[in-house]
């Protein structure tokens, strides 16, 4: 039988292999980076081939809806919900809508050891941990199970995630009445082994047991500038925040420690996977300067006609106004296309793997 994948550049990690194997011969393991690969058992392989046909890499569409999306400025209408959110609430509209209709939200979240992971929600409470972008790959591992009985039980079911996991719930739920995906305009994803690192040397220059994180805090104005900025952090026992940027650092401007399948990413496209794509909204202010809000604005995308109903269904929460889509595309870099390779990604790897996390630090500060 074929591999899931020939090379790692085509491969997400999106789980959908795993998901759909009638022998239960594949598993996702991590590699030295970080990242989960499906490692496929031969013994128990059935030769049936559904990895490799269902696999949003290699089907020729990837998934992603022909018809051009339209485009929408939102802001969710209370102040409450924009400063817990990353941009400008949309997120908090969509899932308010599906919990409210009895529905089930996924989405990623911290777990006790602060890795990232995908949960259940049924509650806002719940939902609330969804909130605030996470800048490391999620574990998916076994949300599809979880998704497949709540569809079956008739439950309306929010899916969010990223472009590439978004295709992947695609491929194993194809159609659905009763399923919404969203995910984000993605500028890649981190790998979750430097993120592992990175909390023990915070924890070490401390001395103390991270209690909590957050990326893109509003501590500092929600605008382009400061897109990279706002990692706060709390050490167990003590009551005021930290900053640090040295993890931002090394994803935006070396944009070595991401996923290879991201410098080759196929959903890097105004056509998505999804039924609504999310993201800020920056540029907002000088193209819609009276719908600008200090405190976010969200871009969105509606793709498909459940995303449509989707949206209708959340509109009573939040401001909206409808902006052409070439606007988004002159805003939104990763509408058009992945970020490139760094030359010396090997010899980064190759540091890290031989010094540790503080030596490559030093080298891109």
């Amino acid at each position: 039988m074929e591999s899931v994948f020939s090379k790692k550049h085509s491969c997400s990690g999106c789980g959908a292999c795993e998901s759909i194997c009638p022998a239960a011969a594949i598993t996702m393991l991590p590699d030295e980076e970080g990242f989960l690969y499906p490692l496929i058992n031969r013994t128990a392989c059935v030769g049936c081939g559904k990895c490799v046909v269902l696999c949003p890499f290699r089907k020729k569409d990837h998934y992603k809806s022909e018809a051009e999306p339209s485009c929408y400025a939102l802001r969710h209408k209370s102040a409450e919900v924009l400063k817990q959110s990353t941009s400008g609430g949309a997120f908090t509209a969509f899932s308010d809508s599906v919990l409210a209709l009895g529905g089930i939200v996924y989405g990623a979240v911290f777990d006790g050891d602060l890795r990232v992971v995908h949960r259940r929600a049924s509650t806002p409470e719940e939902r609330n941990a969804m909130r605030f972008s996470k800048y490391v790959q999620s574990d998916l591992r076994g949300i599809c199970r979880d998704i497949g009985n709540d569809l079956a039980a008739g439950k309306k079911v929010l899916f969010t995630g990223t472009p590439c996991q978004s295709a992947g719930i695609r491929a194993v739920f194809p159609a659905d009445s009763n399923l919404f995906l969203c995910d984000v305009i993605c500028h890649s994803v981190p790998s979750p082994r430097v993120w592992e690192d990175y909390k023990k040397l915070l924890e070490t220059e401390c001395r103390g047991k991270l209690s909590w994180v957050q990326f893109r805090s509003k501590k500092y104005p929600w605008n382009r500038a400061n897109s990279n900025k706002g990692f706060l952090y709390k050490i167990s026992g003590e009551d005021d925040d930290r900053g640090d940027d040295r993890f931002y650092t090394l994803f935006i401007n070396g944009n070595a420690i991401v996923r290879p399948s991201c410098y080759r990413c196929p959903f890097a496209d105004i056509k998505r996977t999804s039924d609504i794509t999310m993201a800020d909204y920056f540029g907002i202010e000088k193209s819609a300067p009276n719908f600008y809000d200090p405190l976010g604005v969200s871009l969105v995308l509606v793709n498909t006609p459940q995303g449509k109903n989707l949206l209708g269904l959340s509109a009573a929460a939040a401001s909206l106004e409808e902006r052409p889509v070439c606007e988004a595309l002159s805003l939104q870099q990763r509408l058009s296309a992945p970020g490139p390779e760094p030359p010396d990604r090997k010899d980064f790897w190759k540091q890290y793997h031989e010094a540790g996390l503080s030596a490559v630090i030093v080298r891109n500060s």
